[in-house]
This record gives structure tokens, sequence and C-alpha cells, in this order.
């Protein structure tokens, strides 16, 4: 089923988001994660390649085997950067032989060991070219991502003029990039809803199971720690186990309250962690109606 169709029929949607096999992640286990996550309904599985743009292979693969074996909605990832056309098309024309009807349309970030220099080797500069050329070869629902804070490379005003490029070009979902505070996410929703952005905006929500997990995604995705969360983790952070349970008591109170605000799409982080996502949906189970 494509994820447009999803948001026409329930009112709200859940999701998780794994990443494919890797040289620390292997086929194997990542098959016994994909089965234990499917057994709590969610109503896609995003397959992302790995940091960096790395691990590409293992995406057509892995949301094949969640749609085909397992039987649960994929949304594959596709990035642009530095790809030629004939490329792209390949790997959707792969995509199409194996029944996954949606793709998140994203640019992708300058790999290890490259500059910006890349740009020009590739037929795409941004993500709304890709989405364009998607909509005009394909039937995919395509979906995109966005920052409620704050794209690293641009400022508030170039990501907003991005995202409406994107929306333009016919997007049918949007996913954001992890925050945890609730208000600069609501922010962001105004401004979007003023330009006339009409396609759902999904959530991304990531647990903060560990201190240190946290200071790479603030690194990575300059995404600000409120107060309250500041304080778990100067208490808690200490302690794997109690660092744990606050971290899923965090994410478990955006969650409820994304959806009181009427959100309509949550989008959970996985991190292939199993028991940290169990814990949450179980959490969540009264709002999924």
């Amino acid at each position: 089923m494509k994820i447009k169709d999803l948001f026409e029929k329930k009112e709200h949607v859940i999701s998780f988001e794994i990443f494919p096999p890797n040289r620390n992640f292997s086929e194997e286990k990542l098959r016994e994660v994909s089965a234990k996550l499917v057994k709590h309904q969610p109503d896609f599985i995003s397959v992302t390649y790995g940091a960096g743009g790395t691990t590409k292979s293992g995406t057509i693969e892995m949301a094949s085997h969640i749609k085909n074996t397992l039987g649960t909605e994929v949304l594959a990832h596709l990035t642009c950067i530095g790809s030629k056309k004939s490329e792209i098309h390949r790997f959707l024309k792969e995509v199409e032989d194996n029944n996954i009807q949606n793709i998140m349309a994203l640019r992708g970030d300058i790999p290890l060991g490259e500059d910006s220099s890349i740009y020009d080797r590739g037929d795409y500069r941004y993500a709304s070219e890709l989405i364009r050329d998607i909509n005009d070869n394909h039937d995919f629902s395509v979906g995109a991502a966005y920052y409620p804070e704050t794209h690293h490379e641009n400022n508030d005003l170039i990501d907003l003029i991005h995202l409406k490029n994107k929306a333009e070009q016919g997007v049918d979902f949007l996913i954001s990039q992890v925050f945890f505070d609730n208000n600069i996410f609501m922010e962001f929703r105004e401004k979007a809803r003023k330009l006339g952005i009409k396609a759902p905006l999904i959530a991304g929500v990531m647990p903060v199971t560990n201190a240190v997990q946290i200071q790479k995604i603030v690194a990575l995705c300059r995404s600000e720690i409120p107060e309250n969360l500041q304080k778990i983790l100067d208490k808690y952070g200490h302690d794997h186990d109690s660092m744990k349970k606050a971290g899923i008591a965090y994410a478990t109170q955006q969650i409820i309250e994304l959806l009181s605000h009427g959100i309509r799409g949550i989008h959970l982080y996985t991190m292939n962690k199993t028991d940290t996502t169990r814990e949450i949906m179980k959490n969540i189970d009264f709002a999924r109606g």
C-alpha cells in the first residue's frame, strides 16, 4: 500500500526506521530484528542507507524482505548526491520489481572523503529535482525530509524555501529529522502551514538511551537539548539502565504530546533496538486509533 493511502484511511500513522546491514550489524541479525519489530504492527518500516550514504546495497534487499516475506509496508530510502539519472532509474526499477511502492527521496550528505565538487558529477543538486524526476517517470508514493531545527548547511529561511520546493514537486508526506523539543516542532509546523504546505508532517522521534548516543546525535543533526532533557541526562546519564528507562519515558511523553496536538504521523528512529521500541509501543498503544 502507498503511504499516502495510509493517511487517507487512518487517523494516526506510526512507523519505524531501521538501518540496513553493515559490517557491525549482519543481515541475519537484522532479519531477526525486523521480525520482532513487525509484531508491533507499524504502518510501515523505512529502510535507510547507512550514515553518510553508506551500505546502499542492502536497502532494497531488506525492504523487500520486510514487504514480501514479513508482510509489512516499507519505505525505501534513495539519495541522489553525485548520482546520474541512469543510476537512479536502475535503482527505482529494482525497487518496482520488488513490489515496493514508497520512496524517501533525499539529496543525501556528502560522503566521507568527498567535497562539494561531487555535485558536478551528478545530475541532481537538490532533493526537489529527484522528486520531480521520480514523479515524472514512476508511480511511487514519494516522501521527503524536513528539518524543524534547520539543516546544518542552511538557515531557517533557506530551509523553508527548499521544503516549499519539495512540496511543489508532489511529495505525499514529509518526515522530520530528529528533534527533542516539541515546542520547536510546533513552531515549525505553523511556518509550514503559512507556506501552504499540506503534505502530512511526520514527526521523527528517537529515544535517548545513553548519554554518549545523544552527544553524537547533537553533533550530527544539530538538535537542541531542552532543559528538561538535559536534567534527565545530568541525573541518569551515568547509569545505563536508569538512562534507558528515562529515555523511553521521555520519548513516550514526546509522542503523546505530539499526537494530542494533532500530529498524525510518528516516525520512531529505532536504531535497530527492539526492546526500546517494544516498551514505547506498549506505552502509546492507547493512542494508536
